[in-house]
């Protein structure tokens, strides 16, 4: 990964990346350090123990001394402050503003939860700290910055919102499984959470258009521990294909959709299934479980990709979770904006931060303009990020889409055993 991210035009972007990725990971030099100069304080937070809370605080840990290692911003070192806010709105409000007054950071990044980080959100305004946000989708994020400009520009949301990973999701689905596998009907079976919610409104808008039957839709509490009565309703629908939205619910509907043997494929986003220790927690009931999320290994998304999910694993262990990459990425364009701004000023920093163009680990960064519908948002697209699918297939997670980057076809579990292509 290169130091010294740069506004480039996107033909200059991709090319330039391939000879600079490898500088950043891989090769062993001697990087010059930062200057000894006043430190650049940023928070990061997350609730520490999540599986996708963890992957946040990996990915700025690993960009803070990156960075750092190569001269820093504007010759100034990262000090990188970690909160826990332990899932909780009030814990996340809490920690900002102690963020802020307290250890003077100049911006917080992170946040999983949707409803924490929309806590979080106002006080971005009030305490004008830049909040780039790398792991929470809801949709109303950006709405709060196209609706209360004045207020909320200082959030910024790097991560696909609820809509776009359901565009992800219904993308790869018509590649996947109505063109590659004929399949016509299925059911969305999502975690009643914020970032569900204009989730599932996508996935009923264009599940159909792209030629998958919605023949039900349930929402299920995160506090569920029992869905037997769940899946049982669904196999008597006979859906093809089981379109999911789950992420605070854990391990409890894979681990049962294994055990139970339910014969139908489960695909759409599983977050916590984009890291590998997912495989363990599950005791490998993961298996044959597809999804969407920013990134996969060994599929060279940019120049960037392979080169941070290798060093990712060598450091902590484990391949990086969605949120990993965004975060990682994330402290690349606030870098970027200070450079731009020649200051951390926060309003400065918010205009710098308009002008984002960069190339990171899971594609191009660029926020949607104020006044648009997705206001500080990222775009979504071929040329934008697109995000990944993968399919984890005998301990291994193997991507599927976008063609591109595919590398194996896909192969259910045994149990699986009605797939349109067996009809």
């Amino acid at each position: 990964m290169p130091a010294t991210p740069r506004r480039l035009t996107t033909a200059v972007a991709w090319a330039g990346c391939a000879a600079l990725a490898l500088g950043g990971f891989v090769l062993a030099g001697a990087p010059a350090q930062a200057a000894s100069k006043e430190p650049i304080n940023v928070g990061v937070i997350a609730p520490f123990s999540a599986i996708d809370g963890a992957s946040i605080v990996n990915g700025a840990e690993m960009a803070t001394d990156d960075i750092n290692a190569r001269g820093g911003i504007d010759g100034r070192p990262i000090k990188l402050f970690k909160y826990d806010n332990h899932a909780s709105s009030t814990e996340g409000v809490r920690a900002f503003q102690r963020a802020v007054h307290e250890d003077h950071v100049v911006a917080m990044i992170g946040s999983w939860i949707s409803e924490v980080a929309l806590a979080m959100e106002p006080w971005s305004g009030r305490l004008r700290t830049p909040f780039i946000i790398t792991g929470a989708a809801s949709t109303d994020i950006t709405k709060h910055v196209r609706d209360d400009y004045k207020t909320y520009k200082y959030t910024f949301h790097e991560w696909l919102n609820s809509a776009f990973l359901a565009d992800s999701v219904c993308d790869s689905s018509r590649d996947l499984l109505v063109k590659g596998l004929g399949f016509k009907t299925a059911v969305v079976m999502s975690e009643d959470a914020a970032w569900t919610q204009p989730l599932d409104d996508e996935y009923l808008k264009c599940l159909p258009k792209i030629g998958l039957k919605v023949l039900d839709h349930i929402r299920v509490s995160p506090d569920t521990t029992d869905f037997t009565p769940i899946f049982n309703k669904i196999e008597a629908d006979h859906p093809d294909v089981i379109i999911t939205g789950i992420a605070h619910v854990g391990l409890k509907p894979t681990v049962q959709w294994h055990d139970q043997q339910v014969p139908i494929p489960m695909a759409g986003i599983s977050a916590q299934a984009s890291a590998s220790t997912f495989w363990q927690r599950t005791n490998g009931a993961t298996e044959g479980v597809i999804t969407e999320t920013a990134a996969v290994k060994d599929a060279a998304l940019t120049p960037k990709t392979i080169a941070f999910t290798e060093a990712y694993a060598k450091r902590f262990g484990t391949t990086p979770a969605y949120n990993a990459y965004s975060t990682d990425d994330a402290f690349y364009v606030l870098k970027a904006a200070i450079e731009r701004a020649h200051s951390t000023n926060p309003d400065k920093l918010v205009a710098a931060l308009e002008k984002t163009d960069y190339v990171g680990n899971i594609g191009r960064v660029e926020f949607f303009p104020p006044g648009a519908q997705y206001a500080h948002g990222m775009k979504y697209g071929k040329d934008y990020i697109t995000g990944a699918i993968f399919q984890w297939q005998h301990g291994d997670q193997v991507a599927l889409w976008p063609e591109s980057v595919a590398k194996a076809k896909i192969v259910f579990p045994s149990f699986i055993k009605r797939t349109a292509a067996s009809k």
